[in-house]
């Protein structure tokens, strides 16, 4: 197994959305040893909300996806290979774990398509990508109708959230101006495509 042995997840949440790699993950690639360090930010599986039911953001792929995010944010940055590299380190790093094919390839083609907003990702981009547009077609066909349906649902719960922080926003208001403190503090509503 291409994970050298001793390297487990061990994160600490560090925001909403962050966790940091408290225990080194070493990956042995073809030619070289990839080492995620101590203190490496990743966010996991980076999944859209709507799509979060159908590919969670962490699972039997999830120390791949922290050394993906190792990868994007540092390897290809450093020049120690490309966008197209990274994205099949992550799927071959999947495979060894036995993710599932379809779930696999599903996955990849995501980070792959997503690789064209990278600096220097649309380079050679549709040479490298034609596989994962053939992955993504059927795949947004299939998931559309469930997904717009989850975005409708967020976007309803976001507006009841902001249709009853509104009275609270001002009943707070009115207390300060008042001079009486605030019992409880009032929280905006935050609509976030991420999880």
């Amino acid at each position: 197994m291409p994970f050298v042995t001793g390297s487990e997840v061990e994160v600490k949440e560090t925001s909403d959305k962050e966790w940091s790699v408290l225990r080194v993950i070493e990956y042995d690639g073809e030619r070289e040893r990839f080492t995620v360090p101590v203190g490496q930010s990743t966010d996991f599986a980076s999944v859209p909300r709507v799509f979060a039911w159908f590919i969670p953001p962490y699972g039997r792929y999830t120390m791949p996806a922290i050394l993906h995010d190792y990868l994007w944010r540092h390897g290809v940055q450093e020049g120690l290979l490309k966008w197209k590299e990274a994205d099949a380190l992550f799927r071959r790093a999947m495979r060894e774990l036995g993710v599932p094919f379809l779930r696999r390839w599903i996955m990849w083609a995501a980070v792959r398509l997503a690789s064209i907003k990278k600096p220097g990702g649309s380079e050679g981009w549709l040479r490298a990508s034609w596989g994962a547009i053939l992955i993504a077609i059927p795949t947004l066909a299939v998931l559309i109708v469930p997904v717009v349906a989850i975005l409708l649902a967020l976007l309803v719960v976001f507006l009841a959230e902001v249709v009853a922080w509104v009275p609270l926003r001002i009943a707070a208001a009115v207390r300060t101006k008042r001079g009486r403190p605030q019992r409880k503090q009032v929280n905006a509503p935050q609509f976030s495509w991420k999880l």
